[in-house]
């Protein structure tokens, strides 16, 4: 297989291919950040990062990065850190590039989809995603995450942080995105997904109340 993706063959997927955006309209971008923060979505980011057990000398893919809030704090942390962050969404991605500047932290911003990314085999220490998973379509989760293990080094990490929907829980989740897309990322389904992906040591580290609805944390190795 081959280990590196044809730059001019995405480019042109990207330009085609429908997307669910970072605040799950365009119309609401502006007010995702102050929307996150307001619903303890940016404090369950710290709870990542800290399960994460970052170094600095770690290469780190942050997929799904949307407006660049986790990258930039993880930046922030680790002075010297080789993060980048990948999304389909324009716009999130330019207000990332100005979130970074303003932070004085280098952050590789890069347009791309979870499950057709360019980077080669084997180049990440760590794999973050937030809050990403729910936005892919149920047909292309298993490719995503399969993409996410090819490009991890032996014995590196996927830290994983989503939504979790059981029941009546989660409304305003069930409300931006739909019913039917969030109950293909019910806590039981990302897990076994892992699994399928190629994943080892699956576990669920944890999870975490929001006013967004019930947050999970999975983690899967890239077996040695």
């Amino acid at each position: 297989m081959a280990a590196q993706r044809s730059a001019g063959h995405n480019r042109a997927v990207h330009e085609e291919r429908p997307f669910l955006p970072a605040a799950g309209r365009d119309a609401f971008l502006p007010l995702y950040d102050p929307l996150t923060r307001l619903l303890g979505l940016t404090r369950a980011l710290e709870e990542l990062i800290a399960r994460a057990e970052l170094l600095a000398s770690h290469d780190i893919l942050d997929v799904g990065c949307g407006t660049g809030t986790l990258a930039v704090r993880v930046a922030r942390r680790y002075p010297g850190v080789r993060i980048r962050g990948l999304d389909p969404d324009g716009n999130a991605l330019a207000r990332a590039a100005k979130k970074a500047a303003r932070a004085g932290v280098t952050v590789r911003f890069e347009r791309g989809f979870a499950d057709a990314m360019e980077y080669a085999d084997r180049s990440f220490d760590r794999v973050l995603s937030s809050m990403m998973l729910h936005h892919v379509h149920r047909t292309e989760k298993p490719k995503a995450l399969a993409e996410m293990r090819r490009v991890l080094k032996p014995g590196g990490r996927l830290e994983l942080m989503d939504i979790m929907v059981h029941g009546s829980r989660g409304r305003l989740a069930r409300l931006l995105h739909g019913e039917g897309q969030l109950n293909a990322n019910a806590d039981d389904r990302i897990m076994a997904a892992l699994r399928d992906a190629g994943f080892a040591d699956v576990t669920k580290t944890g999870e975490r109340r929001t006013l967004f609805g019930p947050i999970g944390y999975y983690r899967g190795r890239a077996a040695d």
